[in-house]
């Protein structure tokens, strides 16, 4: 069985790719697929061991935005998306595959424009409570839409629309406390707070909890993902910053969680300050951890903000939006929770309520049934 992936190079398209590939190889057996061939068609592999480590095959091809507003980058772009469908033709006839799975976003509009004309049944995921234009107009063709929130299903044809969540990697649920504190040396007996700004990490963010991390210390320590791009800085910073401070040792500023370090906390993490992206708020529900949502101000389509707050109405989190993200009021809202108990038991449980653990697995199960449908 042949599968295409396409979807954008961020961790948001690409982990949701990893999670619906591992669960197609987990239940291959039951429809007796002997092999599951998988290749991913976008502008960048994102993560090229995790690729091999997957058994997934990575082809590149060019694609680039289109903007809303006028800029001689989007003839540039119309250009690079041309060639990216040109190579995409080449590369579907060549290879056939059965069924194409795309997480939308401009770098999978070469693989579905591809796809519809050689009549290749097509499955798309829409991560947002607000969709992107690609999987609005991909929706007219593909042969199934799954859904993460419920507010985008007036956007897509109610008959082949699913509610399934948010593919999440299983690997990264189900830790123990004993690895997590060992793997970052972390205390016991006080709050653990996870700063996460999402996959390239958060400048307004990090900026923010630097400025009142001396306070946090106090009661709390802090694993802070804060992006590849900001490590240097955050952590030079945070060294001047706490340069005589007794609790210097709570603070442990981290570039990127892998697979075990993100299971292992989300066994001790008492409440997560993360940005609003589907794929870390799905994460956070599946642990059904607390959390307070800082939606990115200049996301495509608002989608971060439709995303906080559809995820905050719930009542998993909170939402702060960036506008209003002062130093004082991260600080009393995260305390407010973490010392509410009550609170953050209900907080959990609609985590949980919320969650879609088997997202993967359904999504899996409509693949193989479209490409084995295809095939005979």
């Amino acid at each position: 069985m042949k599968i295409l992936f396409a979807g954008g190079g961020t961790g948001g398209h690409f982990y949701p790719i990893i999670a619906v590939h591992r669960a197609l190889r987990a239940i291959a057996d039951e429809y007796q697929i002997i092999e599951v061939d998988a290749v991913l068609l976008s502008t960048t592999s994102y993560d090229r061991n995790l690729l091999r480590q997957e058994n997934i095959g990575f082809r590149w091809v060019p694609a680039g935005k289109m903007r809303r507003y006028f800029s001689l980058l989007n003839f540039f772009d119309a250009l690079k998306t041309g060639l990216g469908v040109i190579a995409a033709i080449f590369y579907i006839f060549i290879t056939l595959p059965d069924v194409i799975f795309a997480k939308g976003g401009y770098a999978s509009f070469p693989a579905l424009l591809a796809g519809r004309l050689f009549s290749i049944p097509v499955i798309i995921h829409e991560s947002d409570a607000v969709p992107g234009r690609v999987n609005v107009w991909a929706s007219g063709f593909a042969r199934r839409i799954a859904i993460s929130f419920p507010e985008s299903a007036s956007f897509f044809p109610k008959k082949k629309t699913a509610l399934t969540g948010h593919p999440v990697r299983h690997a990264v649920t189900g830790g123990n406390p004993e690895g997590a504190y060992a793997s970052f040396g972390l205390e016991k007996h006080i709050p653990t707070i996870l700063v996460m700004g999402g996959s390239q990490g958060a400048l307004k963010l990090n900026e923010t909890v630097l400025s009142i991390l001396p306070d946090f210390l106090k009661k709390a320590q802090i694993v802070h993902q804060t992006g590849a791009a900001h490590i240097k800085e955050v952590t030079a910073r945070a060294e001047i910053i706490l340069e005589n401070n007794p609790s210097k040792s709570r603070y442990h500023p981290v570039a990127f969680l892998n697979e075990a370090e993100l299971r292992n906390l989300s066994s001790i993490v008492d409440i997560a300050i993360s940005r609003a992206g589907a794929g870390s708020i799905f994460t956070l529900a599946a642990w059904g951890t607390p959390a307070i949502i800082i939606p990115l101000s200049h996301a495509a389509q608002d989608h971060q903000r439709r995303n906080a707050y559809a995820y905050g109405h719930t009542g998993a989190a909170a939402v702060i939006e960036e506008n209003n993200l002062l130093p004082h009021l991260l600080f009393e809202e995260t305390f407010r929770i973490i010392e509410n108990k009550v609170l953050r038991e209900r907080m959990k449980k609609s985590a949980k309520n919320f969650s879609r653990p088997d997202a993967a697995d359904k999504i899996a199960r409509e693949i193989i049934r479209l490409a084995l449908e295809h095939a005979s």
